[in-house]
């Protein structure tokens, strides 16, 4: 089974705002020694503005992952990817994923989004088409480490396959999932697929005037 397969996801372009270090300034820094010489009040030294305290971070819930909602495909090499997400419903997102080469299928996946007191959880596992589970154990964990208006990272807490997923969003249709691989034996390695959002295939024509025959 290789580790690679187990990459199914795409949000967001990569732009994360740094935090600037407070710095603070000395008493009378920069003025000049001994000068004794009183200022008229209409020139007084304006105080630089407080600035007020920093608002309280965005809590991130399952709503910031509702863009997922929908169909997705994309490809790997000579193989297919294709996602099925369900929107955000009572503090749980389902979605499914499918790994295709020609006329082969590699891997099934089932995963959710689970909100919890504690944050974003996300839960995977792997069947094959008989619905056979890889993992003997439970579902693979990973849990939300950051996330912003673009971008998600999720971390394994427990081993490396993957460390971590990162999803991308590139545009209201098109996202990156990338995900950094740490095997205990063996080389680290970045794997990326680029998703596509699939539109609904055109509503079939009801059967109205189209659907009668005209008479001669």
């Amino acid at each position: 089974m290789s580790l690679a397969t187990r990459i199914f996801f795409a949000l967001f372009t990569l732009a994360i705002a740094s935090v600037p270090a407070n710095a603070q300034q000395s008493a009378g820094a920069g003025a000049p020694a001994g000068n004794t010489t009183s200022t008229p009040p209409s020139q007084s030294p304006v105080p630089p503005p407080q600035q007020s305290a920093p608002s309280a971070a965005h809590k991130t819930t399952l709503a910031d992952f509702a863009w997922l909602e929908g169909r997705w495909r994309g490809e790997w090499v000579s193989r297919v990817a294709e996602q099925t997400w369900l929107g955000p419903k009572a503090g749980e997102m389902t979605g499914t994923f499918r790994l295709v080469e020609g006329e082969k299928i590699l891997v099934l996946e089932l995963f959710t989004l689970v909100e919890k007191p504690e944050g974003i959880n996300f839960y995977f596992r792997h069947f094959t088409p008989e619905l056979v589970p890889w993992e003997k154990s439970d579902a693979t964990l990973m849990n939300l480490e950051s996330s912003d208006a673009q971008k998600a990272v999720f971390a394994n807490p427990l081993n490396g396959e993957p460390k971590r997923v990162t999803l991308l969003k590139v545009d209201a249709d098109t996202y990156t999932a990338r995900a950094d691989i740490e095997p205990e034996h063996g080389d680290p390695q970045t794997i990326e697929i680029t998703y596509h959002r699939q539109k609904p295939p055109d509503a079939a024509p009801s059967g109205g005037n189209a659907g009668h025959r005209k008479k001669p």
